[in-house]
């Protein structure tokens, strides 16, 4: 069964296409620094927002116009990985990535909810002998049902903790039964509503007996693939301990799981926690965590994960320049934790915001790449921190100075002179390198 009748394989017919199922700047055979396109940006489609969500809202029920919206139960489930082939097919991704609630409906029991997903697990093996599009990374969804209420491996209830350390040995079984790049934990309700009931120490040694239970799980059965922790700052609950790349890196330090863990970062969780996505990127970048990224956006107008498909030229090619100076994502990948606006409900919207998504990280990636060639943001960083590369400078950077030398320098100084950061002049820089970059292709 078709489920997408009215979409073609979709192609790359460049920027002055009309086609709105059309690539107007992904070519995913263009190669950039000797790689393709598709290597370098590596696109994922997410099961839960693409095939699992239909719209709802606090204020209203959902909209999605689904073909298999007449569905229940496993039947709904097969259909559902039917229809995510097709669709992977037609949009030429290399990847997916899925919780396990999302491609298996859960059951009375732990062993229903395995035995479900085992047989979507299987038939969505057998697709893959036939599809170029592989797992990049699965989780397990330890949020959305009332046992987590106040979290997983941070539970008061050691039941929960069980349940939930079952809940990833069979995630881990899964991921290596399909050949999954990477593991991800997002901690959604890994955190506290008030202090005024919290054991903050226990929860968190807690979650760091779980991690590395996971780890030495995954040793055991032979899964060798990169562990990624999803910071977000808040909702759902009031204060997550992943709040931030940061946060989650001294937490990793802490408790000996840098070696296991890198971070998955998505742009709209940054914002949620009062950074740029650009920031969260370069810290993890800088501490060597970046592992892989979730692509969105948020609505600065509203105060509430929006996930909405990135559109924003000047984050994508923000991104894409921490990217490349990370060397790419290695395993990692650009996958699209977003969903179509709760009015575009036509099963053909699916598309559209896809085509969207990945043609604003191809323009990111081609804008970030001509930057780097230059070397435009390098060379003027290179000289504003030029005192340190000579003289007193060259003895801090080196060690070679202390308190007392610093003293003696300070004492015969006369006068200090900074030198302008220029950021006026930066960014219209970056404007000038984005706008020469789209009339380049589109006068090709």
């Amino acid at each position: 069964m078709a489920y997408f009748e009215n979409v073609k394989n979709i192609q790359f017919e460049g920027a002055n296409s009309t086609n709105p199922l059309a690539f107007k700047y992904y070519n995913p055979q263009e190669v950039i620094n000797g790689k393709t396109m598709e290597e370098l940006l590596r696109f994922s489609v997410t099961w839960w927002h693409t095939f699992t969500a239909d719209g709802t809202d606090p204020f209203g029920v959902g909209t999605a116009i689904r073909p298999w919206n007449h569905l229940t139960g496993l039947d709904l489930a097969k259909a559902r990985v039917e229809a995510a082939f097709e669709l992977f097919e037609k949009l030429n991704v290399p990847f997916f990535a899925f919780h396990d609630v999302d491609i298996a409906p859960e059951g009375s029991t732990l062993a229903e909810s395995n035995k479900n997903q085992d047989i979507i697990v299987n038939m969505i093996k057998e697709y893959m002998k036939t599809s170029k599009t592989k797992l990049l990374w699965n989780t397990a969804n330890m949020f959305t049902n009332p046992r987590y209420t106040h979290g997983a491996a941070t539970s008061p209830n050691a039941d929960v903790f069980a349940y939930s350390a079952a809940k990833v040995k069979k995630g881990l079984e899964v991921a290596k039964e399909l050949g999954a790049e990477n593991y991800v934990f997002w901690g959604g309700r890994e955190g506290y509503e008030t202090l005024l009931n919290t054991d903050m120490k226990l929860e968190q040694d807690n979650l760091a007996r779980f991690f590395h239970m996971a780890v030495d799980y995954a040793k055991e059965i032979g899964l060798n693939v990169p562990f990624l922790i999803e910071p977000k700052p808040k909702e759902p609950t009031k204060h997550q301990y992943d709040f931030d790349v940061a946060t989650g890196l001294a937490f990793l330090q802490k408790y000996d799981l840098t070696d296991y863990f890198k971070f998955n970062l998505e742009a709209n969780h940054a914002t949620l926690a009062g950074h740029t996505f650009e920031h969260e990127l370069r810290v993890a970048r800088i501490n060597g965590m970046l592992g892989s990224i979730d692509a969105n956006q948020g609505d600065p107008l509203l105060g509430w994960d929006t996930d909405e498909f990135p559109t924003d030229l000047y984050s994508t090619t923000l991104a894409m320049y921490e990217i490349l100076l990370n060397g790419g994502l290695g395993k990692g990948g650009t996958n699209f934790d977003a969903k179509v606006r709760r009015g575009s409900f036509d099963p053909e919207d699916l598309f559209h915001a896809h085509i969207a998504g990945m043609d604003a990280f191809a323009i990111g990636l081609k804008v970030a790449n001509k930057l780097l060639e230059d070397r435009v943001f390098e060379n003027f960083i290179d000289d504003r921190y030029s005192s340190y590369t000579k003289g007193i400078g060259l003895d801090i950077v080196e060690g070679r100075t202390n308190f007392r030398e610093l003293e003696q320098y300070a004492l015969g100084l006369t006068e200090i002179k900074n030198t302008s950061g220029r950021t006026e002049v930066l960014r219209a820089t970056l404007n000038q390198y984005l706008l020469e970059t789209l009339s380049s292709v589109a006068v090709r």
